[in-house]
């Protein structure tokens, strides 16, 4: 099967989209293009009174362990799958529900292995870095304050002139800590790990869910995609157990997740469906096609002696 142009114009403008999404994502995460709001606090306010809990490589789930867990583990999971898959169409002469190789040029062949494979895996990415990108923007427009704040801002109470709990303090120079550290306590809301992680383990958990269909796997189904969700909901938990998020910024973070990752399985790979068979479209396109056939009426013997009747009578 040969790509028409149109699939080759639609493959550019994906690759378009894909390359603009990853560098919205490096803007937000790595410069200053995107302000973030300075959200004022209540003099010893107790919500961010919590004890500062260290960089965030000394967190029991350290942003180098998530990250990777996050890009390997799917990619690693989906290449497997796809390729199990693939061998057992080919060991059953299921062709019928296999997708056609496609021909890009005189000599070049998209194998239906490679091309679910690299379907599902980048979909999967553009769904981790629109995760990203959600996040990010919440974290720039909300400016919420982590529980640690007011150990890293360090505030001059005496200058501040805090002599009531309910007086509100909203002046940029209110700290005198790290600026960077107060910059990043100034970013929680929502929660990018508890968001990451529900993203990768709901889009791994309906993989799994929809494309195994061997014997055997009733239980050990759910209780992969369980163990998977239940993993990403302790990283939920652990940012609330250290005092890096709290409880709204994990619930936002989930939510996020989870809602990016269900829509673009449901709606943008159609839950790992293959191309649909062929036979059912050719029956069906019979079925419209087929000419209407005129069947002559049949006169009735009763019909008939009663229309006799009422020509005597009359």
């Amino acid at each position: 099967m040969r790509v028409p142009s149109s699939l080759t114009s639609m493959l550019y403008f994906q690759m378009v989209i894909m390359a603009g999404t990853v560098m919205l994502a490096y803007y937000f995460e790595y410069t200053d293009t995107f302000t973030v709001n300075v959200q004022g606090f209540f003099c010893y306010e107790g919500a961010y009174r919590k004890p500062y809990p260290g960089p965030e490589d000394r967190s029991a789930v350290p942003p180098v362990l998530l990250y990777s867990l996050t890009a390997g583990v799917p990619v690693l999971v989906i290449i497997v799958g796809e390729t199990a898959v693939f061998c057992l169409q080919l060991a059953t002469k299921d062709f019928e529900n296999q997708e056609k190789t496609i021909l890009t040029g005189d000599c070049c062949y998209i194998n239906p292995l490679v091309r679910r494979t690299i379907r599902f895996l980048g979909i999967y990415a553009f769904g981790l870095f629109a995760t990203d990108i959600f996040v990010n923007a919440g974290q720039v427009v909300t400016g919420n304050l982590a529980p640690h704040f007011l150990a890293l801002c360090k505030p001059n109470y005496t200058a501040l002139g805090c002599k009531q709990y309910t007086q509100f303090i909203s002046s940029v120079h209110a700290c005198t800590g790290n600026p960077d550290l107060i910059m990043k306590a100034r970013k929680t809301f929502p929660s990018k790990e508890a968001a990451l992680s529900i993203y990768a383990a709901m889009y791994l958990a309906m993989y799994i869910t929809n494309t195994v269909k061997a014997r055997g796997t009733r239980l050990a189904k759910p209780v992969l995609c369980l163990g998977l969700m239940c993993l990403a909901f302790l990283t939920g938990i652990n940012r609330v157990a250290e005092y890096r998020n709290h409880w709204s910024d994990v619930i936002a973070g989930f939510v996020i997740g989870i809602s990016i990752a269900v829509f673009l399985v449901v709606c943008v790979v159609n839950n790992f469906r293959g191309r649909q068979p062929e036979h059912e479209h050719s029956h069906l396109d019979n079925l419209t096609q087929m000419p209407m056939i005129s069947i002559p009426r049949v006169e009735s013997p009763l019909e008939k002696n009663h229309i006799t009747a009422f020509a005597e009578v009359t």
